[in-house]
Parts: C-alpha cells; sequence; structure tokens
C-alpha cells in the first residue's frame, strides 16, 4: 500500500521529488554542455578542475548551452551553487538570466546580473557583490581557499551565500530603471542563461563542481 501511494504520488504531484533534484552543470570531465561566445582557450579543464583565464584584455564567458549546442539553456527560478577559488589578484564573475548579447567593444554581457568574483586590487567591487547593484567592498572570503557560492533566483529576489553566510539579499522593483550603459541589467520574465566570466589575462579562477536546482 506504501510502495503503491508513493507511486501515485512521483505520477500526479511530480514537482516535489523534481525540486529535490540537483543538475550537475560540469561533470569534471570536459566543457560538454558550455560554449564560449570568443576566446575558448579561455575555458580549460585540467585534472578535474575547470580553469578560466583569459587570453587577452577582451571579456569572454562560458555559456551553459546542456545538450542543445545551438541554444541557450534558460533558468529562470533556480538555485546554484558552485566551488571555486582562484590565483591572488583575480577578477571574474557568475551571470545569471544574461545571452550573449554585449554592450561595449570589451564585450561586457549586455543583460542579467553579475555576482562579482574578486580579490584584485584594482576593482574596488568584491567577492559576493550584485555587481553595480549592490556592492561590497571588502571579501568575506579568502579566495585563494576553495569556497562555496551559492545564489539563489525567486522571481524578482536574488540571495548570494559565500559558506553559508547569505551577503546580499535583494529585490528588483517593479518598474526598476538602470542607467542607459546598464540599461540591461534586470531580471528577464523567461529567465536567462548562466555563465562564467573570463575577465583578464592575470585573472585565473577554478571551478570544481557547479550545480543548480530549478525552483517553482
Amino acid at each position: 500500500m506504501r510502495l503503491f501511494i508513493f507511486l501515485i504520488l512521483i505520477v500526479f504531484c511530480p514537482w516535489p521529488a523534481y525540486a529535490d533534484d540537483w543538475q550537475p552543470l560540469f561533470n569534471g570531465q570536459d566543457l560538454t554542455g558550455w560554449r564560449a561566445n570568443v576566446d575558448p582557450k579561455a575555458f580549460t579543464v585540467q585534472d578535474g578542475i575547470l580553469r578560466v583565464n583569459a587570453s587577452s584584455q577582451t571579456r569572454a564567458h562560458l555559456f551553459y548551452v546542456g545538450q542543445d549546442d545551438d541554444d541557450l539553456e534558460p533558468f529562470m527560478n533556480f538555485e546554484l551553487e558552485a566551488i571555486a577559488r582562484a590565483e591572488p589578484n583575480s577578477n571574474g564573475g557568475i551571470f545569471v538570466h544574461t545571452d550573449m548579447s554585449t554592450r561595449d567593444a570589451k564585450l561586457h554581457l549586455a543583460k542579467g546580473y553579475e555576482v562579482q568574483l574578486n580579490s584584485s586590487l584594482k576593482e574596488k567591487r568584491k567577492t559576493g557583490s550584485l555587481y553595480a547593484i549592490v556592492d561590497l567592498d571588502q571579501s568575506p572570503v579568502d579566495e585563494t581557499k576553495w569556497f562555496r557560492v551559492r545564489v539563489v533566483v525567486q522571481d524578482k529576489r536574488i540571495t548570494v551565500h559565500l559558506d553559508g553566510n547569505k551577503v546580499i539579499d535583494y529585490t528588483e522593483p517593479e518598474n526598476v530603471e538602470r542607467p542607459a550603459s546598464r540599461s540591461g541589467r534586470r531580471f528577464s520574465p523567461d529567465g536567462g542563461a548562466i555563465a562564467l566570466q573570463a575577465h583578464d589575462p592575470d585573472s585565473v579562477w577554478y571551478f570544481k563542481e557547479i550545480r543548480v536546482k530549478r525552483l517553482p
């Protein structure tokens, strides 16, 4: 009887079972499921670790495309986790609700929000910042050691946790207005892609786990 009830719940209430499922985005072997917009050499896999290091001053981004290499895989409401570390004095970022459109000659992404990853002296927005929206002037973690980044997007709210500590809790206002140079810095009603940033040749970031869980 218990088995029968369990099967009925799976058939007619699929969401709770699905909601507990984490989807690994990085397989630890290669870049299957990912595509760079430019500078593919900026993204390599070595000894099970994803290494991110731009070969020029032009920004490069690695987008999750899933099984279909022709289209970016959109995520609307989700929980994203990554385990990351960096070489000293490194800049980078994780983008959500984005796409491949760019806004300037350095190929900064035009759409979505960036969760900043940064220990460089030059850039004042530190790791955990919601770039140019809610900025942290001090990093809550030591980027040279492995740490966990957790990003939760639910409707128009985004939270960022570093090693289990919440550092950002931001809700996008209705009819939000942005400066013209960052007009696309907002949530998309259809969701958007997840992307990693290769910022510059002097910045090296590593990822050994990236996974996502879709939310209702």
